[in-house]
């Protein structure tokens, strides 16, 4: 283990925030050991509106992970979302260094750097700049450049900007948790990593991310990144809706909600005791649910004919209004592939493929080993990407010795103790 790289991602959303710990051993198999989601708090349409409250928050769910893993985080890749998120693409040209000689690596950088000159007001700031393909002289389409030969260099690059003032504050977040962030990943982009096939990508494919207060649409056209947005509708609004129609608490609501969701395969039996479950199948057993409110018989096909299916119309709409903004829509034979807590919403892929007229599918996690099972909801799939995208990057992770889960919440005052301690070295 002690050889092992170990990554961590920490997913701040706007209803739960989750952390995951993975080792990666020597074969690149990534090992889930750590796993934790805890109820969001200081946190509004994936922004911080309290610090307080969300230091809290973060810190309870890294320790519930730490203490699984027994491990002790020192960084982590935080994922970034919510409607301040905004796209665009751009385009640059460079010569290349060495006329007629090889591309080098250094070119790529400087092409890179020229793309990202764009005009931003100064409340923006730059999140990614993901190059999607280069042209060569020319030819176009080319994937990797480095080890060509070629004159002119040309780019068609991604780039997703966030507002200042809140990647600052999720930041400051956890940093006061006493965890340094190595990098900030649009949920979106960490989402896509988790789920979505290479083959899907090279088709064309609209990622759909429902969180609890939005929702993630990414396009990728031939392999790469073409267009990304939030819509500021998610599951949370749902809940909402039921809790007015039926008169009932936020908290009775959801497991409403989930329990509709959840797919009961029943064994086959007689007509006759066909007949008399479809019957009592067609109301919901509210004390089943731990719900002890005084509510009337709920008939299951009101409550998602009346209900919920509305908001999930509005939401797809909202979303094929994005593919349409894209113009990328005719590009995507792949569909759309739905993960996030609202992915587990009944109706939601029959309302994607009756809305958009496109295939859709529910995103699944692949690609990890170790403690899967604690993460079988595509509710992970941010938390999972973010691992996935840590594991990709060149630089490795230092992170401490093994700890005793005992001395977790003693972390913060260590590492403040050790900062000082530096700081005071010559």
């Amino acid at each position: 283990m002690a050889k092992d790289k170990v990554v961590c991602g920490i997913d701040v959303g706007s209803s739960k925030i989750s952390t995951l710990i993975a080792s990666v051993d020597e074969n690149g198999k990534i090992n889930l050991i750590g796993v934790s989601a805890t109820p969001s708090k200081g946190v509004r349409k994936n922004q911080v509106v309290d610090i307080e409250e969300a230091v809290r928050a973060i810190t309870e769910s890294v320790e519930a992970a730490e203490r699984m893993a027994g491990y002790s985080i020192s960084n982590s890749f935080v994922s970034v979302g919510g409607p301040q998120i905004e796209s665009t693409n751009s385009h640059a040209v460079v010569a290349v260094a060495q006329p007629e000689g090889e591309i080098k690596e250094s070119d790529i950088l400087r092409v890179n750097d020229a793309a990202k000159a764009i005009a931003l007001p100064s409340s923006r700031e730059i999140i990614h700049v993901i190059p999607r393909t280069f042209t060569v002289d020319g030819q176009e389409g080319i994937k990797d450049p480095v080890g060509m030969t070629g004159i002119r260099l040309e780019t068609e690059t991604h780039i997703i900007s966030g507002s200042s003032t809140s990647i600052r504050n999720l930041v400051k977040c956890v940093s006061e948790v006493g965890i340094e962030v190595n990098e900030l990943v649009f949920n979106g982009i960490a989402s896509s990593l988790a789920v979505l096939t290479e083959t899907e990508k090279e088709l064309g494919v609209v990622l759909v991310d429902i969180g609890g207060e939005t929702t993630d649409v990414v396009i990728f056209v031939d392999g790469s990144i073409a267009y990304s947005s939030v819509v500021p509708i998610g599951a949370r609004h749902i809940t909402s809706d039921l809790a007015v129609g039926l008169r009932v608490s936020l908290e009775s609501a959801e497991k409403i909600k989930l329990s509709l969701g959840k797919i009961i395969k029943t064994p086959s039996m007689p007509e006759e005791k066909v007949e008399g479950k479809k019957k009592e199948e067609e109301s919901l057993d509210l004390k089943a649910l731990g719900i002890d409110e005084d509510v009337q018989k709920i008939s299951k096909k009101a409550v998602v004919d009346g209900i919920i299916r509305p908001r999930l119309q509005e939401l797809v709409k909202y979303i094929g209004k994005e593919i349409k903004k894209s113009g990328f829509g005719t590009q995507i034979p792949s569909g759309l592939v739905i993960c996030g807590g609202g992915a587990q919403t009944v109706g939601v892929l029959e309302q994607a493929k009756y809305v958009l007229g496109f295939p859709a599918r529910l995103g699944k996690i692949e690609g990890l080993a170790g403690m899967v099972d604690e993460i079988e909801s595509s509710a992970f799939s941010a938390a999972a990407g973010l691992i996935f995208y840590g594991v990709g990057q060149p630089t490795p992770t230092e992170y401490k010795l093994p700890v005793l889960s005992a001395n977790l919440p003693l972390r913060n005052l260590v590492q403040k103790g050790v900062a000082l301690i530096k700081s005071l070295l010559p």
